[in-house]
């Protein structure tokens, strides 16, 4: 690697694994993903997902309370902001932002304030980056083609982002929670240092979906590659081009996902060949999957990822065709 890359791209400052809080020194956690089986978290940002774990891999299983884990290596200091929690330690910042639906008075609002907040909280910090979203609500499929919630989800987000080039759009996930509470949760991860935006060659960028998918393209990109190193990859499922593969075919649609995640990071590599080629045990992945009965050979198909750390929640694809949907961290 070259002198310029070494100083792009030093060690990485920012560590993503599942654990118990417990174990990380309070003033490192930048931030913990709870979920219905974790932990208390204390002295942290404390984020209850609302899913639940289903399964895990042989790495965790003597890890009965885990939580998602985001530690750095400086002091972390925790603020509000109105509606919006955030802990920061001077290079990333992590932020949550809760909107009642019921208050907003449906998704599609609830979206648009949402990310209008978060877009002016940003404001007031130029120096730091949105890299990553996470967007969860319940109910995701419900409604026929343009009035599926999914669909105005998409609308308000676009809407509250305003004015923004899409090529510079961060890695995302939305995924619906499967129980009725009537919030839209939405978590972000950003930086002083902006790193790259990385699209996947065997897929069109989810930016430029054709109108068949709603009136609002969806607004993420596939990946950032930190400028630190790791790889924040985006909900990835079985989308070849822009249409669903696989229908019907649990098996087919996991192998196609494989795919693209490895496509993802061969382009990453094109900028950081330092980056492993393949999952490993510093990369942290979670699979979201719709239908627990699936659960069984779910975990049985993720053991063509030796010795990486993943677990499986029960979470609604956001395409009502699709069966499971992987994202996570990779470095």
């Amino acid at each position: 690697m070259s002198e310029a890359a070494e100083r792009l791209f030093p060690a990485p400052s920012l560590l993503v694994r599942y654990g118990d809080p417990a174990d990380v020194p309070a003033h490192s956690l930048l931030a913990a993903v709870r979920y219905h089986e974790s932990s208390p978290a204390t002295g942290a940002l404390t984020i209850d997902s609302g899913f639940s774990i289903w399964a895990r891999s042989p790495e965790l299983a003597q890890k009965p309370g885990l939580c998602e884990l985001w530690v750095t290596d400086c002091p972390v200091a925790h603020h509000q902001d109105g509606a919006l929690r955030f802990a920061d330690d001077g290079r990333f910042l992590f932020g949550v932002i809760e909107i009642d639906e019921g208050e907003a008075g449906s998704i599609e609002r609830a979206a648009e304030i949402a990310y209008q907040r978060i877009i002016d909280f940003m404001a007031k910090r130029p120096g730091s980056q949105i890299l990553r979203y996470w967007n969860y609500f319940s109910r995701i499929n419900e409604g026929q083609g343009d009035a599926e919630r999914y669909r105005h989800f998409c609308t308000g987000r676009a809407s509250g982002l305003g004015d923004f080039r899409v090529e510079q759009l961060p890695a995302a996930t939305a995924i619906g929670r499967q129980d009725d509470t009537p919030c839209l949760q939405v978590y972000w991860l950003a930086a002083s240092a902006a790193g790259r935006h990385i699209e996947n060659p065997r897929q069109v960028s989810a930016y430029r979906y054709p109108r068949c998918y709603g009136p609002t393209s969806p607004s993420f990109s596939r990946a950032h590659l930190l400028s630190q190193g790791p790889l924040l990859i985006s909900g990835t499922a079985s989308v070849v081009g822009h249409e669903s593969h696989h229908v019907g075919d649990l098996d087919a649609q996991f192998h196609e996902t494989l795919s693209n995640l490895n496509s993802l990071i061969q382009n990453a590599r094109r900028f950081h060949d330092r980056l492993p080629v393949r999952f490993g045990a510093q990369s942290v992945l979670k699979v979201y999957l719709r239908h627990r009965e699936h659960l069984d050979r779910v975990t049985r198909l993720m053991s063509a990822l030796p010795n990486t750390p993943w677990i499986i929640v029960g979470g609604d694809i956001c395409r009502a065709d699709l069966l499971i949907e992987i994202d996570g961290l990779h470095q």
